[in-house]
């Protein structure tokens, strides 16, 4: 008798049941990634501090020193931290995403399993980074002197989860489409460039004029940079419409990827 396994058909159902069933490999595979991202590096896991703080010093220079631009009173090196804190987990996490189903490809042709568990794997390297990169952006603020406020508790979590939606929607579309067309390496990084220069990394939102910051909102990562510098060095007000459109935003992105994702994955082992 053949038994035949084949993913559900409906894009909205998650099956929470399967995916605590597969737990172990899910631990199994993010352990894996963890090792494997630092294995045999002088450093280890201080590059995770290393990237966004050398970037930080080069920004300073050519964009706060040279070419001058605001950053609405916040010393320019701790402005431009904040904002590369959460672009370095946003960037680092998509391309990592976008690439797990073809880095997986022997395992995903050989055997069953939740494919999305791959995704989730694939983002325990970021989040971790994330979290090593907060100890300098403590130091920086206790060297300028900035005190965060008890709402920051509260948005920094909320903050991450928008991130993570975001990574996760966007990634998921790229790495399914990454399956059956590589020009997602191709596309990729220069989407992930270009992005740069359109999310307020380097620049605050003040710049872009008030009727038209809410267009900032369709790129989820502008709302969560310009909130984590208001919560966390207590200067300026949150802009509430362009936060809540970025996290409208990052819902819909999640689930037109999770949707394509589904839509996709029934045919993964046959042409990767």
């Amino acid at each position: 008798m053949d038994i035949l396994i084949r993913p559900t058909t409906q894009w909205w159902k998650f099956d929470w049941k399967e995916f605590w069933q597969f737990r172990d490999l899910f631990y199994f595979f993010a352990w894996r990634d963890i090792k494997v991202r630092y294995k045999q590096t002088a450093i280890g896991a201080l590059w995770a501090v290393f990237q966004p703080f050398v970037t930080m010093v080069v920004f300073t220079i050519f964009f706060g020193n040279l070419a001058k631009i605001s950053s609405d009173g916040i010393p320019y090196p701790i402005f431009v931290y904040v904002g590369l804190l959460f672009w370095t987990l946003f960037s680092a996490g998509l391309s990592d995403v976008s690439n797990t189903f073809i880095g997986n490809q022997n395992i995903i042709t050989k055997v069953y399993f939740p494919r999305i568990i791959l995704t989730f794997t694939s983002l325990t390297t970021s989040i971790i980074d994330f979290f090593v990169a907060c100890i300098v952006l403590i130091g920086m603020m206790i060297w300028y002197h900035f005190i965060p406020s008890t709402i920051a508790l509260i948005f920094i979590p909320f903050l991450f989860v928008i991130t993570f939606l975001t990574t996760v929607g966007i990634g998921l579309f790229f790495s399914s489409f990454n399956v059956k067309y590589r020009d997602v390496r191709f596309i990729l990084p220069f989407f992930i460039q270009l992005l740069l220069f359109l999310t307020p990394v380097i620049y605050p939102v003040s710049l872009v004029s008030p009727e038209w910051r809410w267009v900032l909102g369709f790129n989820p990562m502008s709302g969560v940079i310009d909130t984590a510098r208001v919560v966390l060095l207590g200067v300026g007000h949150v802009d509430w419409l362009l936060l809540s459109i970025s996290m409208f935003v990052s819902v819909v992105y999640c689930l037109i990827g999770y949707g394509y994702f589904k839509g996709t994955e029934r045919y993964f082992a046959d042409v990767i």
